[in-house]
């Protein structure tokens, strides 16, 4: 989590009575390591000298005021992000190949293309919203899940292979679950329950049918709609309400 601006605001202004107030080797850790950083500050009040609060604010209560905005600002985010293939992902739905199929080939542009001509592509913000899951320091532990019943779960297979995401991934290589078979959806996140212990509570799943959501709702799984596939806004109004279902506002 990062403030920039108020941060380095604050550090162009008080970076002398800073430096007057700790001791050189907290200084030196703070200006190498945690320069910018809201919990930087924060660990650089603590090690304060007690009769210095003013370093940072203009009296202690400003200084719990700055803890107290920084426990606000923590975000409650799932441990499983659980996605739909066909039409969430990427589109067309493999049953519209039908008279083409695989073997699929990768164009330059990253997109696939069938051995009918037919084009493949990610929907939306596919690519930007998996890596994040995967490379950003905000999403550490959390599980990127596939639960589809595509009707050829062979094509999805040799797709999530192709399809790149950018920084040398793919949809197959950010997987950490794939419930990828005909059946229900519940039944789907049943065995994710199962193979990690995660409480379905903190659960998110992004399907294009709405059917799909109301099945796997009710086991306390945040589910969320998604007519035209992974998009940025979908994306972050589905983060909102995990948090708002999870008891933040």
């Amino acid at each position: 989590m990062r403030l920039s601006r108020p941060v380095a605001a604050f550090s162009a202004h008080s970076s002398i009575a800073l430096k007057n107030s700790i001791t050189p080797s907290y200084y030196r850790k703070f200006t190498e390591t945690s320069a910018g950083s809201f919990l930087g500050i924060l660990l650089l009040s603590s090690l304060s000298k007690g009769s210095e609060c003013n370093s940072f604010q203009e009296s202690c209560q400003g200084k719990r005021a700055l803890f107290t905005m920084a426990a606000d600002k923590q975000e409650v985010l799932p441990k499983v992000v659980a996605f739909d293939l066909d039409a969430t992902l990427w589109y067309p739905e493999m049953y519209q190949l039908w008279g083409g199929g695989s073997p699929f080939k990768k164009n330059n542009d990253k997109t696939l293309t069938d051995r009918s001509g037919t084009r493949c592509y990610l929907m939306g913000n596919t690519a930007e919203i998996l890596r994040e899951i995967k490379t950003s320091p905000r999403w550490k532990g959390a599980k990127i899940a596939y639960c589809s019943c595509t009707d050829e779960p062979t094509w999805a297979d040799e797709c999530m292979r192709l399809f790149e995401i950018g920084d040398g991934m793919t949809l197959e290589s950010v997987v950490d679950i794939k419930e990828i078979f005909k059946s229900s959806k519940s039944t789907h996140f049943r065995n994710i329950h199962k193979k990690t212990g995660i409480p379905y509570e903190d659960m998110i799943f992004f399907d294009n049918e709405a059917h799909n959501c109301h099945t796997v709702a009710p086991l306390g799984v945040t589910c969320i709609h998604t007519p035209r596939g992974m998009t940025e806004e979908v994306w972050k109004n589905g983060l909102r309400q995990f948090a708002k279902n999870r008891g933040k506002k």
